[in-house]
């Protein structure tokens, strides 16, 4: 065990609620082999750290401009508004952050930070006083999978401390080292995002075979798997796509889902990057198109939870 080794983390949560049994901590780890169109936590997708401008937080309208001059390499500049303009091209690859350094009020930001394996089980261990009886650590990301000797050699410690743990995966991972991780995880979340193969790649950037494959490795173990499914429009909330989950789900034994109503809660962190976000004029899943995938599923003897309302 390297208690030294070092993974990228671009936030911990304590207190939550949401993210498997009783009170958690949720760590929230850089990388993710996916690039959904709607993904909520864009800023997760790369493994290193990066910079982030929130515009709103700017003082640039009441004359701050302590980062003028910060940046070395030109991705700073400013509009006749005295307003920051950033060269993502340039920004993208920035190293040494001098600009976020230089800003008091955190607009300029840089999101990711490197914890040794130790320092987060110090971290988990504080927190464990406040965890209930059923409580522990969830790892969550973008993809935890995308820094897979980081997660496994964390769930040993994790385990050797006994600590419940909880992960909330897209499952797109090489067989041997999913089923090594599941040894010590005893709650799991999986998102399967679409049955079809072709329309998954179109909208994530990858094919469903690796996810399917280790979904039915793993599903007739004495876990607890959740699958979990974003409902977007015209895209999986079709009856075909359900139908063909249910299908899947019974051939495998499975029995819960978890469907999540789509938001626009992640459009900033698009706009905080550079990056457009494809469904800026999409509305949130209505009720009653949820409650329709629901009845689906419980027809056919499958426990669908909608949102956050769970027996977890």
């Amino acid at each position: 065990m390297n208690n030294d080794m070092k993974g990228m983390i671009f936030d911990i949560q304590s207190f939550s609620v949401h993210d498997g049994p009783g009170c958690r901590t949720t760590v929230f780890m850089s990388g993710c082999p996916l690039k959904c169109e709607w993904c909520a936590n864009p800023e997760s997708w790369d493994k290193k750290q990066h910079i982030m401008f929130s515009e709103g937080t700017c003082k640039y309208e009441k004359g701050c401009n302590i980062c003028r001059n910060k940046c070395l390499d030109g991705g700073l500049t400013f509009d006749e508004n005295n307003k920051p303009q950033l060269n993502w091209n340039i920004c993208k690859n920035c190293k040494m952050f001098e600009c976020s350094n230089a800003c008091y009020y955190n607009a300029l930001k840089v999101c990711g930070k490197e914890y040794e394996i130790s320092e987060l089980i110090k971290i988990l261990a504080r927190d464990n006083h406040s965890w209930s009886s059923n409580g522990g650590v969830t790892f969550s990301g973008g993809e935890p999978f995308f820094q897979s000797e980081f997660l496994i050699n964390t769930l040993i410690e994790c385990k050797n401390n006994y600590f419940h743990t909880a992960i909330e995966t897209t499952a797109y991972i090489d067989n041997n080292t999913f089923l090594k991780a599941m040894k010590y995880i005893d709650f799991v979340f999986i998102d399967l995002k679409h049955m079809d193969r072709e329309k998954h790649k179109q909208k994530t950037g990858v094919y469903n075979d690796l996810i399917l494959e280790n979904i039915k490795s793993l599903a007739n173990s004495n876990k607890r798997i959740v699958l979990r499914m974003p409902v977007i429009r015209d895209f999986n909330d079709t009856y075909q796509n359900i139908i063909d989950t249910i299908s899947f789900m019974k051939q495998n034994n499975l029995i819960e889902i978890n469907i999540l109503p789509f938001h626009r809660l992640g459009e900033s962190k698009w706009k905080q990057l550079g990056n457009e976000y494809k469904y800026k004029y999409e509305e949130g899943t209505p009720m009653k198109k949820l409650e329709e995938i629901q009845d689906l599923f419980l027809e056919n003897d499958i426990a669908c939870y909608i949102g956050h309302d769970t027996v977890f």
